[in-house]
């Protein structure tokens, strides 16, 4: 009965992998914010009824996220090792995690980003075209500020799925809290590092989702 809890991973253990969790997740989230929020930005401006039409852009930019989007991860980190291996120079760790990481969230912030966008009132688009806004004057001034809060929530929810996502990673020797429950948990059957991984995810989830929350409801107050 006593070695269900005998356990052979160390505090420091834990907050190491839990560090590099937040690593890989702020750094991709990041690059992935730079990638995603212009992809959603132009499939809400150029698609069918948009502020500037254009299929050819829209259907390309379409069918690419939507591939991307189709991939499940475990399958995208494999099938990119060559490309990994050269922006990195290695295929395994925490950093040549992040290559697999932002390439999975970019389409997905896009796709929310664009969620965000469309749903601010035609009204609000009518209204910057006759005060003689521009594009760049319509999504900077009007259409960004309001859907703030969405798109808040929208970040954090990538940021929620950048969490799981980096627990997969630990099957490629990722590093991070994955990789501390598939190299001690699951390969050497330690139950209590199972069960403190999940523990950590967990409340690192709420945590950011209760902040994201917080924060949505403060900007569409404001």
């Amino acid at each position: 009965m006593t070695e269900l809890f005998d356990t052979s991973v160390s505090g420091e253990q834990y907050l190491e992998a839990l560090l590099e969790t937040l690593y890989m997740v702020s750094i991709s989230l990041g690059i992935g914010a730079l990638a995603g929020i212009p992809i959603g930005i132009t499939l809400v401006v150029a698609r069918p009824g948009g502020v500037r039409p254009n299929r050819w852009v829209y259907g390309v930019l379409n069918v690419v996220v939507n591939v991307v989007r189709s991939v499940p991860f475990v399958i995208l980190m494999v099938a990119i090792i060559p490309l990994t291996r050269l922006i990195v120079g290695r295929s395994i760790g925490t950093t040549a995690a992040l290559v697999p990481l932002t390439i999975y969230i970019a389409p997905l912030i896009g796709r929310l980003i664009e969620s965000s966008l469309l749903e601010v009132s035609s009204g609000i688009v009518e209204a910057a075209d006759s005060m003689g806004a521009n594009l760049w004057q319509t999504i900077r001034y009007f259409l960004l500020p309001e859907a703030k809060g969405s798109i808040i929530l929208a970040m954090t929810t990538s940021c929620v799925g950048l969490i799981g996502a980096t627990a997969m990673a630990g099957v490629i020797g990722g590093g991070g809290v994955g990789d501390l429950a598939i190299s001690y948990g699951y390969q050497q059957f330690d139950t209590v590092a199972i069960v403190a991984t999940v523990v950590i995810l967990v409340l690192v989830v709420q945590g950011l989702q209760s902040i994201g929350n917080a924060a949505a409801a403060r900007a569409r107050r404001g």
